[in-house]
């Protein structure tokens, strides 16, 4: 009996995939011959990116966006475990605190506080029998800088307790109820059992937050602080080199956010490294396996 012959292999042809990489790259050597041929002094933007000003304005940007994030993050915390608690009243304010903060405009925020003085021209604090703690002009306690941390971080910091609030959700409540059966307390509950796996949840949109707080410091060059934007607009009225002066000013924002990302990168895995340990990986095999014993047959 004659053997029957293979049947030809037939490849799949994927033009979609060539013509769509053909068009890409058509319009990145577009984009390349129009960024080349604008007018633009390529030779000046390097000595841009190292003015003294753009080296302030970076370093501004930094500053004001940790300090913002951190303070948001920490005002986070604290609105999300109310939000969270039993006591209506502390529920109803923290549902108030996100509304508000959330609901209105980060520059909006920003020319309010930087504005403050116009309704309260001086700060007090009074100490009982003993004068005041903190007695000061409103311009002073408040500077620009000031104004645009305080903006920010109040922004931020209603995005921070939706964020805390989900993770915290995240974890499941047999969990927190096995915690309370062996004698742990609500704190060393929430520390040793709740926020490691929550952490997970938290951190990539927390990291997100944060590059989206670095752009976010661009709205503080409205109310005179000096950072990237506000730095390229000073070196561009001298020179009128706008564009070149813009451009510097984007490396800039490209380096930090780029190493923003690698950071977040090495959180992420450094919190996600308890799901690869072996007694992860044991317990995943057992989970689902029914804990009652079956009827003996």
């Amino acid at each position: 009996m004659a053997e029957a012959e293979p049947l030809p292999i037939v490849r799949l042809r994927h033009w979609g995939r060539w013509v769509s990489a053909a068009v890409i790259v058509a319009l990145l050597v577009l984009l390349g011959f129009a960024l080349a041929q604008a007018q633009i002094e390529w030779g000046s933007v390097p000595d841009f990116v190292f003015y003294r000003v753009m080296a302030l304005g970076l370093l501004n940007t930094v500053v004001l966006a940790v300090i913002a994030q951190a303070i948001a993050i920490v005002l986070g915390v604290l609105i999300a475990l109310l939000r969270l608690s039993a006591n209506p009243v502390a529920k109803w304010f923290a549902a108030a605190y996100i509304w508000l903060f959330r609901g209105l405009p980060v520059l909006l925020q920003i020319l309010i506080w930087y504005n403050l003085a116009l309704i309260f021209p001086t700060v007090s604090i009074p100490l009982p029998f003993c004068g005041y703690l903190v007695h000061e002009p409103t311009n002073v306690l408040i500077s620009a800088f000031t104004a645009a941390l305080l903006g920010l971080a109040l922004n931020e910091s209603a995005y921070m307790a939706e964020i805390v609030r989900a993770g915290l959700t995240s974890v499941d409540a047999g969990q927190t109820e096995a915690a309370k059966s062996i004698g742990m307390t609500p704190g060393a509950t929430l520390r040793r059992v709740v926020l490691p796996q929550a952490m997970r949840v938290i951190i990539p949109p927390t990291g997100n937050d944060f590059i989206n707080m670095l752009k976010g410091t661009s709205m503080a060059s409205v109310i005179g602080v000096t950072e990237l934007i506000h730095a390229a607009n000073n070196i561009s009225s001298n020179n009128l080199l706008v564009m070149e002066t813009l451009i510097a000013a984007a490396i800039w924002y490209m380096v930090v956010v780029t190493v923003a990302g690698i950071g977040q990168h090495y959180l992420e895995r450094s919190f996600g490294a308890a799901d690869r340990s072996p007694v992860a990986r044991v317990g995943k095999a057992f989970k689902g396996m029914p804990l009652v014993r079956g009827a003996r047959v």
